[in-house]
């Protein structure tokens, strides 16, 4: 919707245009579809929070469904102020924002109910090697980090605009502190764990993820320098970018998993440094 320019395709909400289901033609269809999914994801969140209730024996992972709900809520009074409010960028980067920890949230709980979690017992033998609790928590605070980079940079200018030099300098020296940050992380876990699946399947995922990624990154950036040029937004800048954005979620995704893992299976009392008796 964003790379389409689509965000004001009408100036109702939550109607389209005063109807619930309008005729869906040109740029209303990327604007009222992305609402109809909005909507959908509620609906799920909503169901996901009273199951919770129900069938979830433990107090913490029920009030985490009931963040979520929240979360999603607030998600849509954000989607709805944005259009009221003529895409001011603020707003428009903190509905971004929210998407992601909302996706944090839903990523964590779908980890909790999993047989494995429930099962898994911390390790009692750990090599000697770097702290990776801490690696990994840090990995997500600069994944999150260069994830509200990214929304800021993508609503601070339309596809025929040039893209803020500060803002893009920021978004691709936050690129390289990522590479850097999570390849650090996984290269730990992959040597400290080599026979723990549960930790190595996720690591080899973010690892892929990131590869994909910065290539994705590349291609967003050659397509959207070239876009202000073009009569209108094209079919490769736009599926490089919502690619790219997409990808990016998947890395937080992957490292949200390692990172919840990691606290699953390596004590927090447990020196890290220390090789621990056989």
């Amino acid at each position: 919707m964003t790379s389409h320019d689509a965000g004001l395709a009408t100036s109702d909400w939550p109607l389209s245009n005063g109807q619930v289901f309008p005729r869906m033609v040109g740029n209303l269809f990327w604007e009222h579809g992305h609402r109809m999914v909005a909507t959908a994801v509620g609906m799920l969140t909503i169901v996901l929070a009273f199951y919770l209730q129900f069938r979830e024996p433990r107090t913490w992972v029920k009030r985490l469904g009931w963040a979520a709900l929240g979360a999603v809520i607030a998600q849509g009074l954000l989607g709805g102020l944005t259009v009221k409010l003529n895409l001011p960028l603020i707003v428009s980067a903190a509905h971004a924002t929210l998407a992601q920890l909302f996706f944090l949230i839903t990523v964590s709980i779908a980890v909790f109910t999993s047989k494995r979690w429930i099962d898994s017992e911390p390790l009692r033998h750990l090599a000697a090697g770097p702290p990776v609790r801490a690696l990994c928590v840090f990995s997500l605070a600069i994944i999150l980090t260069q994830l509200v980079l990214g929304a800021t940079l993508r609503h601070s200018a339309t596809w025929d605009q040039e893209l803020p030099t500060p803002l893009l300098v920021a978004h691709i020296c936050g690129a390289v502190l990522v590479t850097l940050v999570l390849a650090t992380t996984i290269a730990s876990v992959a040597l400290r764990f080599r026979g723990e699946n549960y930790l190595i399947k996720p690591a080899s995922v973010a690892a892929v993820l990131l590869v994909a990624q910065l290539g994705l990154g590349l291609g967003a950036y050659v397509t959207r320098m070239r876009s202000p040029s073009d009569p209108q937004p094209l079919t490769p800048m736009v599926a490089i970018t919502v690619a790219h954005v997409a990808c990016g979620a998947l890395v937080f995704a992957a490292t949200i998993v390692l990172t919840l893992r990691v606290f699953r299976l390596v004590r927090a009392d447990h020196s890290e440094y220390r090789l621990a008796p056989a």
